[in-house]
């Protein structure tokens, strides 16, 4: 079993930028696809961006297209979000999470594991 744990959030500016890490333990992350959701105050849970680790995919929605990048580390244990040019919208609660795949998971329902979550706001 995984455990995931977010961190990296905070206060910023529009335009700012901000990294965000996912860690890992209990298991290597290999085998995974691990994405990050994002939801801000009355609204539902959305797909941000995901990679699968086994072949290195990407792929992320379409508000945060040329701002974000998902990457992943050596030691198999954290990925990381880079978020760039970030706006007021950006603000959110963002989680990471994992599900066994070899392809890069879009879809909330095919992630097993998911972190705690850590505020992203982003003033104007």
């Amino acid at each position: 079993q995984v455990q995931l744990a977010e961190s990296g959030g905070g206060l910023v500016q529009a335009g700012g930028s901000l990294r965000l890490s996912c860690t890992a333990s209990g298991d290597t992350l290999t085998t995974y696809s691990v994405g990050w959701f994002r939801q801000a105050p009355g609204k539902g849970r959305e797909f941000v961006s995901t990679i699968n680790w086994s072949n290195g995919a990407t792929y992320h929605a379409d508000p945060v297209k040329g701002r974000f990048t998902i990457f992943r580390d050596n030691a198999r244990t954290t990925v990381f979000l880079q978020m760039n040019s970030l706006k007021p919208e950006d603000t959110a609660v963002y989680s990471c999470a994992a599900g066994r795949s070899t392809y890069a998971l879009t879809q909330e329902r095919m992630y097993a594991y998911w972190g705690q979550g850590t505020q992203v706001t982003v003033s104007s």
